[in-house]
Formats: structure tokens, C-alpha cells, sequence
């Protein structure tokens, strides 16, 4: 029985929902997809049951992905799916549980308030928002409140954040609309054009995890997949090498670099000198591909590390977070 109103925090993506409850650690990790019944528009499974569905129902029941590139695409579906995983975290509320958000660095006040609505909608008695970068360095373990530089590189599945932390708040900071998805999408494209097949997602995510890399590997690794010829409309095995995602992965993997590029740019010269000594920090899921923290070393010259745990960062940073939700004050909505 509950009988306190628990605080939680989401990472809200858009491959993935993370939630943490204080106290608890880690609670909920499952794929942000819902699929719903057009007809009668009743949400008929979400989370890990509604992925397994994706590209395999009935015209009447669509599998979605209600956030694209880390923003709001679907808000009624949305609202349900938060409410299904509020409730699968703690039951029955006697007082509705205060809730903290993550949101892309860049997005519009628009976009802030379909979260909070959202999020109010499914039960929440106050939300609140955190910047993605800001809960990603809290989560790496970055103490962010030094007056000194840390440059943390946030790779979701919707989006890129890029920042530079110090004293506590973003001091440069960029987000773009590259990452994880678009590295599928190159992908399907790549194997389209070259092998005249046609995959799906759940394929090229398999493809990205298992032989994607964006550095030259020491030794090629490939894998077999299955997809539709497109000439005989016929189902077809092919195998793919490591060095032909390379070629497939390298273009979205340079669209983060230049960022990351743009961002030291634009740095403070005294923040610039403390990332040159410290290093930057690579989080989330999107990070994981292979090669991509030697790209980005190999380009920029500074060390980069992966944080441990990367895909749970901007969880647990919002999970630390929570702590202290009476000073965050610029953050109350």
C-alpha cells in the first residue's frame, strides 16, 4: 500500500523511457512505443509488448512512436503512454507523485508545455523539467556546480544535445536532430541502394548494434540479414561487412562531430582550456556505436570518455536530481 506521493524522474526518449524513483534506483526501462487500435483508438499494449509489433500489424492497429526526435509527435498518445508507465511504477497513488523530466536543450516553450501537460494529464501533481545535458553530466558523475568547464555530448535516439556545464547551468549548448533514428535511418537507405533490399527498423538496429561502426575497424566483422528483394519482390539473405557501415554511418556520425566542433567554438576561452584538461563526456545510447568516441578524439583532439552505464545517465541524473527539487527553483513550472 502507498501511502506517500514518490518522486520520479523520466528520461523521456524517444526510443526509450527510463524512470527512477527515489530511493529505488532504476524502476522502468522499456521502448517508448504504443500501439493503438485506430478504430476505437484504445491503446492496446506499450512498452517492449508494442515494439515486438512494429512493422507486423493489421491496418487496423498502428504501432507507434509517439516522440520524434526528442519532441512530442503524438500528445494523446503520449499522455497514455506516461499514464500506463506512472502507473506501472507505483500502483495505486494515495498522493500523486511529483515528477521530473528530461527535455532536449533547444526545445521551444511549446514543446516545454506539451510535456508538462502531458505529464500532469497522466497523474502528476508537479512536474518538473530538467535540460538533458545538465541530467546527463549529473548521472556521469560531473560534479556541475565547480566554476569549471565540463562538455557532456548527450546521443539519444531523437536527438543530439551538446553543452558546455559550469556553476550549475548550460553555458553553450546546441541540440540537433541527429542521432540513433537517423543512424537507422542511413542504414535502410544505404542497404536500399546498394543491395537493391529493403529492411526494417528493428533490422537496421540489429545491423547498428552488432557490425555498425563510424572508425575504421582492425578486423571486418559482418552479420546476415533478411529483407525484400526489391527486384523480385521475393524475401532475400545478404551479408553485411563492417566497412559498409562505415560508409553507411559515417555521414550522420560527421553531423555530430561538426556540432561538437561548432559548440568549442563558440566556448568561452577559460571553459575551452578545463574541457581541453578534462576531457569531454559522451552519454546515452547513441554513443554505443562503435568507434564513435575515437571519431570524435580523432577530430577534435581532446580526450573523450563514455560514461559508465551511458544509457541509464540522463536517468539517474534526474534520479539525483530529485534531491534537490526545492532549490530548483528556475526550473518550478
Amino acid at each position: 500500500m502507498f501511502n506517500w506521493g514518490q518522486d520520479i524522474g523520466i528520461d523521456l526518449g524517444t526510443a526509450t523511457v527510463i524512470a527512477y524513483v527515489k530511493g529505488k534506483g532504476i524502476v522502468l526501462r522499456e521502448p517508448s512505443v504504443v500501439a493503438v487500435d485506430n478504430n476505437t483508438g484504445e491503446v492496446l499494449a506499450v512498452g517492449k509488448e508494442a515494439r515486438r509489433m512494429l512493422g507486423r500489424t493489421p491496418g487496423n492497429i498502428v504501432a507507434t512512436r509517439p516522440l520524434r526526435e526528442g519532441v512530442i509527435s503524438n500528445y494523446t498518445v503520449t499522455e497514455k503512454m506516461l499514464k500506463y508507465f506512472i502507473t506501472k511504477i507505483g500502483g495505486k497513488f494515495i498522493f500523486a507523485p511529483r515528477i521530473m523530466i528530461c527535455i532536449p536543450s533547444q526545445v521551444t516553450e511549446v514543446e516545454k508545455k506539451a510535456v508538462i501537460d502531458a505529464a500532469s494529464q497522466a497523474g502528476a501533481r508537479k512536474v518538473y523539467l530538467i535540460e538533458e545535458p545538465i541530467a546527463a553530466a549529473i548521472g556521469a558523475g560531473i560534479d556541475i556546480a565547480k566554476p569549471c568547464g565540463n562538455m557532456v555530448v548527450d546521443i539519444g535516439g531523437g536527438t543530439t544535445d551538446i553543452a558546455v556545464i559550469s556553476l550549475g547551468g548550460s553555458v553553450v549548448s546546441e541540440s540537433l536532430k541527429v542521432a540513433g533514428d537517423k543512424f537507422d535511418d542511413a542504414i535502410v537507405k544505404y542497404i536500399k541502394k546498394k543491395h537493391n533490399v529493403m529492411i526494417g527498423e528493428r533490422t537496421a538496429e540489429d545491423l547498428k548494434i552488432n557490425v555498425g561502426c563510424v572508425y575504421p575497424k582492425i578486423q571486418d566483422v559482418e552479420m546476415d540479414i533478411r529483407g525484400r528483394d526489391l527486384i523480385t519482390g521475393l524475401p532475400k539473405t545478404i551479408t553485411i561487412h563492417s566497412s559498409e557501415m562505415l560508409e553507411a554511418l559515417i555521414e550522420p556520425a560527421m553531423m555530430i562531430v561538426d556540432s561538437v566542433h561548432s559548440v568549442l567554438e563558440k566556448t568561452p576561452p577559460e571553459l575551452a582550456a578545463d574541457i581541453s584538461d578534462r576531457g569531454i563526456y559522451m552519454t546515452g545510447g547513441g554513443c554505443l556505436v562503435d568507434g564513435l568516441d575515437k571519431l570524435l578524439q580523432a577530430k577534435t583532439g581532446i580526450n573523450v570518455m563514455i560514461a559508465q552505464d551511458a544509457i541509464s545517465c540522463v536517468a539517474l541524473g534526474t534520479g539525483k536530481a530529485l534531491d534537490n527539487l526545492d532549490s530548483l527553483d528556475g526550473k518550478k513550472k
